[in-house]
């Protein structure tokens, strides 16, 4: 049996080169499965033996300042390593079974950052977002599953905004997942104080432009950032909803008056990452094309002006506010035109008709 050190770096070395966004370490009954999340598709890799594996744990969550002992509840961590002379953010989440514990890992490469229109399908999309971020002050959120472009999407505007229109920006993350020379970045550590609460406020008193906010999660850090964007600072951020009106409502059970959202609020997205058609193998891309990893793009449902105004509209109880383009007719577009298979479609579209 290989050494645990080894074993460790050739897993991540696997998943890197593979261009996996997560490695799932799962126990079974006989053994362990190591599984790769490649484009959305879990692909099992190798598995392990029990001791083996077990080993290998503890490994990780000793890098990861992790307590080694402790098997009983869910535990979470990270570090950096370097693989192919590339630098990677590693993200540790344990969770406790019925016999012992599964392991995550969230791979998240240091990464040339893209413009937008190389990401979005649509270029009509790129030009509304870019308009939405020259606006001197308000909110704009990014919503959509974890793993669907969210975060990409916003470093690419930040770093628009930081080289072509000269604001001065400044991020909160957890973890920080693109360092950049163009933006001042700041670090979220709950366990030393430094929350996305705190961390905005302290923000705020350093001249900031644009503020970016990793993720909307508590009552608290959506009534400063209401209030930030209120005294003249575009707050960009990120919320976990269904579609993007979801926003809306996830910010009035946070507490946030509504009138104080329609002051505020300037644009709200909904996103997916589709993948597209391989032009080299006719519809969906085969493990040896090479063609394999640049097959991916971003749609987007986006609300503002007039279709943002419908959906206010309907939380005030006053009509409906489903005459504008969501993300389903977005999807359906790409399938259209060819750039999708079907099968994208109803991957992420769930109808149910009445019989």
């Amino acid at each position: 049996m290989e050494p645990i050190e080894i074993t460790a770096d050739r897993i991540l070395t696997a998943g890197l080169r593979q261009q996996a966004s997560d490695i799932h370490i799962i126990p079974r009954k006989d053994d362990f499965q190591v599984q790769l999340r490649i484009a959305n598709n879990l692909i099992p890799h190798e598995a392990l033996p029990h001791k083996h594996a077990q080993k290998l744990l503890s490994h990780f969550k000793f890098l990861a300042s992790m307590d080694i002992g402790e098997k009983r509840r869910p535990q979470s961590g990270s570090f950096s390593v370097t693989i192919d002379n590339k630098q990677v953010g590693l993200r540790f989440s344990t969770l406790p079974t019925a016999n012992t514990e599964s392991l995550v890992i969230r791979l998240i490469p240091q990464q040339h950052i893209l413009p937008l229109n190389q990401m979005s399908l649509f270029p009509k999309t790129v030009s509304k977002l870019m308009a939405l971020l020259k606006h001197s002050h308000g909110l704009l959120i990014f919503t959509g599953p974890t793993g669907s472009g969210k975060t990409t999407t916003l470093y690419s505007l930040l770093n628009h905004a930081s080289e072509f229109i000269n604001r001065n920006v400044i991020t909160l993350e957890d973890p920080i997942e693109n360092y950049s020379e163009q933006v001042l970045q700041v670090q979220i550590n709950e366990k030393a104080g430094i929350t996305y609460s705190v961390g905005l406020k302290a923000a705020l008193r350093h001249d900031p432009d644009i503020i970016m906010v990793g993720e909307i999660r508590d009552a608290e850090t959506a009534k400063i950032a209401v209030r930030a964007a209120l005294t003249g600072h575009l707050i960009l951020s990120t919320m976990h909803t269904r579609d993007a009106k979801g926003a809306v409502y996830r910010l009035l059970e946070f507490g946030v008056s509504l009138q104080e959202v329609q002051q505020t609020l300037i644009g709200v997205t909904a996103q997916r990452l589709l993948e597209l058609s391989c032009p080299n193998c006719g519809g969906t891309c085969q493990r040896t094309c090479s063609n394999r990893y640049k097959t991916r793009a971003s749609v987007y449902e986006l609300l503002c002006g007039k279709d943002l105004a419908k959906v206010f509209a309907e939380a005030k109880g006053e009509g409906s506010s489903k005459d504008y383009r969501i993300l389903k007719d977005e999807i359906n577009k790409a399938v259209a035109l060819g750039y999708v298979q079907e099968k994208e479609f109803y991957r992420w579209v769930y109808e149910y008709e009445s019989q």
